[in-house]
């Protein structure tokens, strides 16, 4: 792989779907992803679930994606994340604006 195919692969589209665990709710998770996900230019949602952990869907070029997991996996002040898991999908692009749910 050359430097300029490197580049490339970086800023091609890319989604994840996220299922964070561990103690992410009532400590602000959302809002730490939401504004991580606008300051990266990511497109998606975030949303709590009923078992407690925190759901994310973000799309956008893949080295912002890759951006947003490695900050999703520190979390806010507050939060004690114990396991991200991670799905790769392919980005539909129907999405506008990141949104909490």
């Amino acid at each position: 792989m050359t430097a300029g195919d490197k580049g490339a692969a970086t800023q091609a589209a890319a989604a994840v779907q996220l299922c964070v665990h561990g103690r992410v709710q009532q400590v602000g998770f959302r809002r730490f992803v939401r504004s991580a996900a606008q300051r990266y230019g990511l497109k998606g949602w975030v949303r709590n679930t009923y078992d407690g952990s925190v759901e994310i869907w973000a799309e956008g070029p893949r080295s912002s994606v890759m951006s947003l997991l490695a900050d999703v996996q520190q979390g806010p002040s507050g939060s004690w994340v114990t396991d991200v898991e991670e799905a790769w999908m392919t980005p539909d692009g129907a999405l506008d604006g990141f949104t909490i749910r």
